[in-house]
Order: structure tokens, then C-alpha cells, then sequence
């Protein structure tokens, strides 16, 4: 059967209604599209063009800047086909695709975050050991399961959503998420304990080796003086992006399984880090904090005006 369900789509104009503006909400929302997409494949392209970025670092940043052009084209066609839709509507099959998508790539970068923090941790802690421990096997062994592992495991969310009646047809926000959960006539124990396990898997657990990780990195810089600005260039963004993205997950994760009825105020700052702020904080620190990035970033720049 194909649910319908009426999406609420929250307005950036305070209590203005979408239609009046939808417009510019469109254009607005596209060209923040495009920006997040030419940004991120700017930086991915660099770093495949250019050997010296032929680096296991420089190869997870450039899985993380797809993922967040994946996490985007989940997002962005729906949403500004809704912004020139009288009413903002979605099959329950799409929905639960588009609820896949985003946790999939949510996972998949707090495993890639701490696959990235692991390789801090060996490079500086023990250099010598770097070359051998993170070979071209190892590195793509990390990358194909970065992606590989949350998808199977979402997969039976998935399947087990599918087969649940829904007897509510109205859902809060401006996308699939977690919100999803609360259609169903019944909530699931199974469904809330799996994906308890599945938070602590992809998020607790990642987390806590990042921090783990980190700290071990800040003892050795502590000690070694040589080795504090090396930890601080490459650490300092990293450490960035997981604070971004941890607190976003928490509140998205927790919102419907705590059911808590946040203001518009709170909606409307994280639906902003969702659509906005967190695919473009991404391409945004790795291109200015990380050096060699920025060097070749500054090259380019420099030949389009050269070209103009």
C-alpha cells in the first residue's frame, strides 16, 4: 500500500506561511545546493589530482566530503520540489528510502571520523609503524567498510519499517528522519532496542575511541615539543567536524525516542545544521585548516582570476 504523508515543512520566515515565499525559498535553497556540491567535489577532485594528497588522510577526507554530497542529493531534490508544491507530500516507501540514506551516511561518517582519528593516532604515536600498518589494502579495507557495515545493519530497520501499519499520516519537519518512528500504531520494542544498539554501535562506541585516541595524541604532543604543531594542523579540524556532527546526531536520534516537543526555535537551528550548515562546515574547515588542501585551494583560486 502507498501511504501519503502530509511533511510540514518549516518556514525560515517566522510564522510567514511557505507559499508567499516559495520563490525565493527555492532559489535560496538551490544555490545553497549547488555551493554544497561544487564544494565538496572541489576538494575531492583535488585530492585525487594531486599525488602529494595520495595519503590515507587525505583519502578519508575525501570519503567524508562524498558522503556529505550523497547526504545532500538525499535532502535537497525532495525538499525544493516540496518549496513549489502546494502540499508537501511523500510515499512511505520514499520516505523510509530517504530515512535510509540519511542514517546510512550519518553512520558511515562516524566510522570513517574514527578510522581518520585511528590514523592520527599511528602516525604520530608510531610513526615508524605507519608505512606498514596503513597499507593500500588496510586503507581500502576501512573505506569499503565504512560503508559496507551501517548499510547492512540499517537494512534490517529498513525491512522491519516496511512491514509496520501506520496510522499516523502527518509527519513533523522537513525530511525523513527519526520522526519516522512515531507514524507506527505500535511502537516497536524490537525496533527501539535495535536501534539503541545500532546509536551505541555507530556513534557511542566511535566516539569514545575518537576521544580515547585524542588524548593518547595529546600526551605525546605534551611530550614531544616537535610534534604539538603537527597534532594541532591535522587534529584541530577533525576534532571540529565530530563535535559538529555528534551534537546534531544526539539531538536528531534522541528527539523521537525521548518524544520531546522542542520549540520552533530549536527545529528550525536543526533543520538549518541538517539542509545548510553541516554539508557545508565540512568542505569549509578541511579546505582552510588542513594546509596542503589550502595551498592547492589557493592555486586554483588564483588561476580562475588569472583566466578572468
Amino acid at each position: 500500500m502507498d501511504y501519503r504523508l502530509n511533511v510540514t515543512v518549516i518556514s525560515f520566515g517566522g510564522h510567514v506561511e511557505v507559499h508567499k515565499f516559495k520563490y525565493l525559498y527555492f532559489v535560496i535553497m538551490l544555490t545553497v545546493y549547488i555551493l554544497i556540491i561544487s564544494s565538496n567535489v572541489t576538494i575531492v577532485c583535488i585530492i585525487m589530482i594531486h599525488k602529494n594528497l595520495h595519503e590515507p588522510m587525505y583519502i578519508f577526507i575525501g570519503a567524508v566530503l562524498i558522503n556529505s554530497v550523497l547526504f545532500s542529493t538525499a535532502i535537497y531534490p525532495k525538499l525544493l520540489i516540496d518549496f513549489l508544491s502546494e502540499k508537501q507530500i511523500v510515499s512511505y516507501p520514499a520516505c523510509l528510502l530517504q530515512w535510509f540514506s540519511y542514517y546510512w551516511l550519518i553512520a558511515s561518517d562516524f566510522l570513517l571520523l574514527s578510522i581518520m582519528a585511528y590514523d592520527r593516532y599511528v602516525s604520530i604515536c608510531n610513526p615508524l609503524k605507519y608505512p606498514t600498518t596503513m597499507q593500500n589494502t588496510i586503507v581500502n579495507t576501512f573505506l569499503i567498510s565504512a560503508w559496507i557495515v551501517p548499510a547492512c545493519l540499517l537494512l534490517v530497520v529498513l525491512l522491519l519499517s516496511a512491514k509496520k501499519e501506520i496510522c499516523k499520516i502527518h509527519l513533523k519537519g522537513i525530511l525523513c528522519n527519526s520522526t519516522v518512528l512515531t507514524l507506527h500504531c505500535v511502537r516497536s520494542r524490537i525496533l527501539n532496542i535495535y536501534g539503541l544498539f545500532l546509536f551505541v554501535i555507530f556513534v557511542i562506541l566511535p566516539v569514545l575511541f575518537i576521544i580515547f585516541t585524542y588524548c593518547r595524541i595529546l600526551v605525546v604532543s605534551y611530550r614531544c615539543r616537535g610534534v604539538r604543531r603537527r597534532a594541532a594542523q591535522t587534529c584541530l579540524p577533525h576534532l571540529l567536524v565530530l563535535i559538529n556532527f555528534s551534537c546534531l546526531t544526539a539531538y536528531d536520534v534522541l528527539l523521537s525516542r525521548l518524544e520531546l516537543n522542542s520549540s520552533k526555535v530549536v527545529s528550525l537551528i536543526m533543520a538549518l545544521q541538517v539542509v545548510i550548515y553541516h554539508p557545508l562546515f565540512n568542505p569549509i574547515i578541511y579546505g582552510l585548516k588542513m594546509r596542503r588542501i589550502f595551498d592547492h585551494l589557493k592555486k586554483l583560486f588564483c588561476r580562475m582570476v588569472r583566466c578572468l
